[in-house]
């Protein structure tokens, strides 16, 4: 009869032992998708980051295309729901000759960079488009 009794005891130690394990392991696969949620939603604001300053460069190129906005070196603080970036506009000669061997005036390199901060990391896009006016 004793042994049986020590056989029971061994039995529950061993399956006591195994839900510790098994709860272990759920808990590092939970862990493990949770880190992973993160991460995820870390990429998704870095992205929508990047989508707002891309919208950004795109708008004031195509204002610059249109001549809404001056042929100048600027550089402006965003605010609204852009808010925290900053806005560079450097103008560049070209000097560039024509299919006759002709210099083409008035060509520019416009370069147009974004920079934010985003989670104490410096972040910056650039967009470089050529454009040609009228005005010397």
């Amino acid at each position: 009869m004793r042994w049986n009794h020590d056989h029971h005891f061994r039995r529950q130690g061993f399956a006591l032992l195994e839900a510790m394990l098994a709860v272990a392991i759920f808990a590092m696969g939970i862990l493990a998708l949770g880190r992973c949620i993160s991460q995820g939603l870390s990429v998704e604001r870095i992205e929508g980051e990047d989508t707002r300053a891309y919208h950004i460069l795109e708008s004031r190129a195509a204002e610059i295309e249109a001549g809404a906005v001056r042929l100048v070196e600027t550089k402006e603080q965003i605010g609204g729901v852009n808010g925290g970036m900053t806005l560079t506009q450097a103008l560049a000669p070209v000097h560039k000759k024509d299919e006759h061997g002709q210099e083409m005036a008035n060509l520019s390199l416009v370069t147009l960079g974004a920079a934010w901060t985003s989670n104490g990391e410096r972040q910056s896009r650039t967009l470089n488009f050529y454009v040609w006016s009228l005005q010397p």
